[in-house]
C-alpha cells in the first residue's frame, strides 16, 4: 500500500496578506495530495498581535493566578475563520480540516506540531524594512531552521514600496 506524499499540511495563520497567501497555497496542496489540513494560530499572553494582553494597574503588571486562555483561543479562532474567508471564501468542505489554537510562540509551536513523518509546514513571509526586522523575530526563518519536515515559505505577493 503506497503512502500519500504528505499526510498533513500544517499551515501557520496570522491574518496578514502573507498568512492568507500561505493558507491559499496550503489548501491547494492539501487538495492535490489528499492530505489533512491543520490550520494553526498560536497566541501568547502579553503579545497583543497574537491575542494576548498585559494587564496593568498603576504601571504594574498583575500576577495571574489562574488563566484559562479561553478569550485568546476564541480570538485566535476568529482570525482563522477570517483567513479562510479571505483565502477561499470559507472553510473548505472537501478537505479534512483541523483548527488548532495553542498557547505559545508561533515558531516553536508550528515546528512542534509539524513533526510527523510526511508532514509539510507552510508559513507566510512578509517583507519588512531592516529596522523592523531587527525588532521582530521572523517566524518563517525560525521554522526553516528548526523544522523536522519540509517547509514552504509563501510571500504575500506585495512588492517592496
Amino acid at each position: 500500500m503506497s503512502q500519500p506524499e504528505q499526510t498533513r499540511v500544517v499551515v501557520g495563520i496570522d491574518g496578514s496578506p502573507s498568512g492568507v497567501a500561505a493558507l491559499r497555497w496550503a489548501v491547494a496542496r492539501a487538495r492535490g495530495c489528499h492530505a489533512q489540513l491543520v490550520a494553526v494560530r498560536s497566541w501568547e499572553l502579553g503579545l497583543p498581535q497574537q491575542g494576548g494582553r498585559y494587564h496593568r494597574h498603576r504601571g504594574r503588571r498583575h500576577v495571574v493566578l489562574y488563566f484559562s486562555g479561553a478569550e485568546q483561543r476564541d480570538e485566535s479562532a476568529k482570525v482563522v475563520r477570517g483567513a479562510f474567508l479571505a483565502a477561499s471564501g470559507g472553510r473548505p468542505r472537501d478537505l479534512d480540516v483541523s483548527v488548532r489554537t495553542p498557547e505559545g510562540d508561533p515558531g516553536p509551536v508550528l515546528t512542534r506540531l509539524a513533526s510527523r513523518q510526511g508532514d509539510l509546514l507552510v508559513v507566510g513571509h512578509r517583507w519588512l524594512p531592516r529596522w523592523r526586522r531587527a525588532r521582530r523575530r521572523s517566524v518563517s526563518r525560525y521554522c526553516c531552521g528548526h523544522a523536522r519536515c519540509p517547509v514552504v515559505v509563501v510571500p504575500s505577493g506585495r512588492e517592496r514600496s
